[in-house]
């Protein structure tokens, strides 16, 4: 059996991960970063918009923190809101140090423009591929450190003690397969594992996500113990374009863009979906506004709206939003100097996620998450846009600092099933969510792995094992599986959300989960076998679309991006809380656990959100 030993080990390249594993590498730790998709190759290379920052005069770090509160729909938690506004000025200016290429004014300042629900004009950008340079500028960073990169080895089981109680239980490493030569391998970390697995946009079929976004880091801490949280949270982004849903970035409105209906009404304002902010509202309230344009009969084609930036001039355009014309271009043949864009809603981004602490850490110890795979809650019910990537810096640093032993003091989220303040009555289910047999937990209970080689040992055998089952097998193609739960997921928990839509995507999860049982690969090969991977990863979307639609169900209140038919309000008095999920040996527990709104230095007050 091969066992690669290291201090620190990063799953997953983009963003957070990278961050974390310079991060630990400063510490001094030996450092290896296991990913299934080259480093530059990640998801975080398709952001587009900007990195919110309080770097100029008149703006300060309260000031993006209230923003943050106020776009989450008062369901954030202060100290981690408060850590993002205060620590990403400095890590936006440490990328500037590392070399990466900011758009700037003409006194030589890095340009800031205006994003939806901020105050103040915050969004440092590199033109419009702002992810994809701050890859690239990270990337360097980890070659020139010499930090171990293992390529295209994908991650399918964390190596977890067996204790009976989540928060007993230690992360010793990983089990991954070599994609380029079919070995499953072990990873014993000695200090810590830190999940950067970015987003689960393919449990939708209209996503902006790329197909490697599957959620494998949430499914997997989910089954080792760790709760998930707020995981009814999904955002849609309001301007995708229809036939593929590539993102068309928030930096259009920022700069001036304007959305029109079938009608040419400037309906943001027209209709009164946001009278101040218009454009540049929050997104799930933009993307609300256009789906009841198209539901109510005033859409292009009864699908999408028209976003249209003809009049900021080519010069302008060219010079902030280049690669949004080749976009448009490539994928509905509109050149978007000349007319307008067809634009619909898709998924985007996932609120909820591994529940953390604002330093990264989980219950389990040794388990650490950052970035979008996480939830420390500092997006709560609604992320603004801008603050995915200062979530990646400043808390994959955290997470990299805290994993190769630096003292960050001791957190104020609480985490783990002891923060529960209350546990769910019962949840009316139309079938018993979970795994079909109590014992498909991934941890045996009984406390005699712990020894931190033979866990890894352990889990190794394990997924050996599961996987040339697969291999052999004869079976359901995954490809039917997945299609079917993508649709449910889209025609049921998509912006508009009723009771009886929820139950029957349970339905149609439980038979997904039912036919995963008989689940084979058609492909034989053992190297390069992505019909392997792609089934692996199955199984995690049926896990996290289970949780998605549990949490949705659940919540019986209109918040943020949860919109409910039946309930069409907010309802502060009971449901200032968040919704915990924890896997208990296969069988899914809903608890709550109290929102934290006491900062540093106040108390955050809910209050109506309008823009």
């Amino acid at each position: 059996m091969t066992m690669h030993e290291h201090d620190v080990v990063v799953v997953g390249a983009g963003g957070a991960g990278l961050r974390a594993a310079i991060a630990a590498d400063e510490e001094g730790a030996d450092v290896a970063m296991v990913t299934k998709l080259h480093p530059v190759r990640s998801h975080t290379g398709a952001a587009e918009g900007g990195i919110n920052a309080a770097l100029r005069d008149g703006d300060d770090w309260e000031l993006h923190a209230y923003d943050t509160m106020k776009g989450s729909d008062y369901l954030g938690d202060a100290p981690a809101i408060e850590t993002l506004a205060q620590d990403a000025p400095e890590e936006v200016i440490q990328l500037e140090h590392w070399g990466m290429p900011f758009s700037r004014e003409d006194d030589g300042r890095v340009s800031q423009r205006p994003f939806g629900g901020l105050s103040f004009p915050r969004t440092t950008y590199a033109g419009a591929e702002t992810g994809h340079h701050l890859l690239h500028t990270m990337y360097e960073q980890v070659v020139k450190r010499g930090i171990t990169v293992y390529d295209e080895f994908y991650v399918s089981e964390l190596a977890v003690t067996d204790h009976d109680e989540p928060e007993d239980r230690e992360c010793h490493g990983c089990v991954a397969y070599d994609i380029k030569s079919g070995e499953v391998v072990g990873f014993r970390a000695k200090n810590g594992v830190i999940l950067a697995t970015g987003g689960d946009g393919q449990v939708f079929n209209h996503t902006t996500n790329a197909v490697a976004n599957t959620g494998d880091g949430p499914a997997m801490a989910y089954r080792a113990g760790v709760p998930v949280e707020d995981m009814e949270f999904v955002q849609f982004h309001p301007t995708t374009l229809p036939s593929t849903g590539v993102l068309i970035s928030e930096g259009v409105r920022g700069e001036g863009g304007i959305l029109y209906n079938g009608e040419g009404e400037r309906f943001m304002f027209e209709h009164g979906y946001a009278n101040n902010a218009g454009e540049l509202a929050s997104r799930d309230v933009v993307s609300r506004a256009e789906l009841t344009e198209v539901n109510e009969g005033r859409g292009v084609n009864d699908e999408y709206v028209y976003l249209d930036m003809r009049h900021l001039g080519e010069e302008r355009i060219y010079d902030r939003l280049e690669n949004i014309i080749h976009l448009a271009e490539d994928f509905e043949g509109v050149n978007p100097t000349e007319e307008p864009m067809p634009v619909k809603p898709g998924q985007h981004y996932h609120m909820g996620g591994i529940e953390t602490s604002e330093h990264g850490e989980t219950c389990v110890s040794g388990l650490y998450a950052a970035g979008e795979c996480a939830c420390a809650s500092v997006h709560g019910s609604n992320r603004l846009g801008g603050n995915a990537l200062p979530e990646l810096i400043v808390f994959g640093a955290r997470a990299g600092h805290h994993a190769a032993g630096r003292d960050l003091g001791e957190a104020e989220v609480p985490i783990g099933p002891s923060a529960e303040s209350e546990p769910e009555e019962s949840l009316d289910t139309p079938v018993e969510p979970g795994a079909l047999d109590s014992t498909d937990g991934d941890v045996a209970a009984d406390g005699a792995l712990v020894e931190p080689t033979e866990v890894v040992e352990h889990a190794v055998d394990y997924e050996r094992t599961r996987i040339e089952e697969m291999l052999e097998g004869d079976g359901t193609n995954h490809a039917e599986i997945r299609e079917d739960l993508q649709k449910a997921m889209t025609e049921n928990v998509n912006v508009f959300r009723e009771k009886e839509g929820l139950k029957k995507a349970l339905e149609i999860i439980r038979e997904c989960r039912e036919r995963y049982q008989d689940v084979a690969v058609s492909d034989p090969s053992r190297t390069f076998n992505t019909d392997l991977i792609h089934t692996i990863e199955t199984r995690n979307l049926i896990d996290i679309a289970e949780t998605i639609t549990l949490g949705a169900l659940a919540r019986d209140e209109f918040r943020g991006a949860h919109w409910r038919r039946e309930h069409q309000e907010r309802k502060d008095e009971d449901w200032l809380k968040h919704t915990m999920i924890s896997w208990n040996d296969g069988a899914p527990k809903l608890y709550y656990k109290p929102v934290v709104l006491e900062g540093e230095n106040k108390e955050y007050e809910p209050k109506v959100r309008s823009y």
